[in-house]
């Protein structure tokens, strides 16, 4: 499985960095987006968690095709 996270703003190099795993790209509307592969349910949680620990307003959140 793929999803990507809009969340609101640019995002810092340090956020950059907290997700390896993903490739970030500038969003819409000035916004960032996080995308890539996500294992299953308890490891969306866990990208879910993050963004959350890291002060990120998630405002969009889909499954994209594989």
């Amino acid at each position: 499985m793929r999803y990507e996270f809009l969340v609101t703003g640019r995002v810092s190099d340090t956020v950059r960095a907290a997700f390896p795993e993903f490739d970030v790209a500038d969003g819409p509307a000035g916004g960032t987006s996080i995308y890539g592969p996500v294992r299953d349910r308890a490891a969306l949680r866990g990208v879910l968690a993050r963004l959350d620990a890291l002060g990120l307003t998630v405002v969009e959140m889909r499954k994209l095709p594989d």
